[in-house]
């Protein structure tokens, strides 16, 4: 077990849709720590880097175009296992067949407009949240609540 930090994405169909709110409170709830949050217009450059591995198939034009329609809300989110824990809480890509009680098996019915986006691993995490934040924008601070999310050997 160890704390990690993970990037997650409200992207515009969830914008449109006013689920800030929810996404926020659905990983406050779990017993996740804020500790990035803003509202940014990512640039084509931006958007490049971050869907990378998408630059060679038909889609990525698309998928830039569509992320790029207006800002979104990029945060990252703290936890031990935050990462798997995260994903977990967002549910699969396609919206349908993603569980139910997840963020987009509640919430989504697309594949493309799935709401959000999560790190799928400490690489994918380390580098997400270096293309969206700068190191003065993340804050280390103490909580009480861990003393209550955490048994005592977790936390050491």
């Amino acid at each position: 077990m160890h704390t990690q930090r993970t990037a997650v994405l409200v992207k515009p169909d969830g914008m449109h849709r006013g689920l800030i709110g929810e996404i926020i409170s659905r990983f406050e709830r779990k017993g996740l720590k804020l500790v990035g949050l803003k509202m940014v217009q990512l640039s084509d450059s931006q958007l490049s880097e971050w869907y990378v591995e998408h630059k060679d198939k038909s889609f990525f034009g698309d998928l830039k175009s569509f992320m790029s329609q207006m800002p979104i809300v990029a945060m990252v989110w703290e936890g031990i296992d935050a990462i798997p824990v995260v994903r977990k809480l967002v549910g699969t890509t396609l919206g349908r067949e993603a569980e139910a009680g997840s963020i987009r098996g509640d919430f989504s019915m697309s594949q493309q407009l799935n709401l959000i986006h999560a790190s799928s691993s400490v690489n994918d995490a380390e580098r997400e949240i270096g293309i969206v934040f700068k190191d003065s924008e993340l804050f280390e601070y103490p909580s009480v609540l861990d003393q209550v999310i955490y048994a005592e050997y977790e936390r050491k």
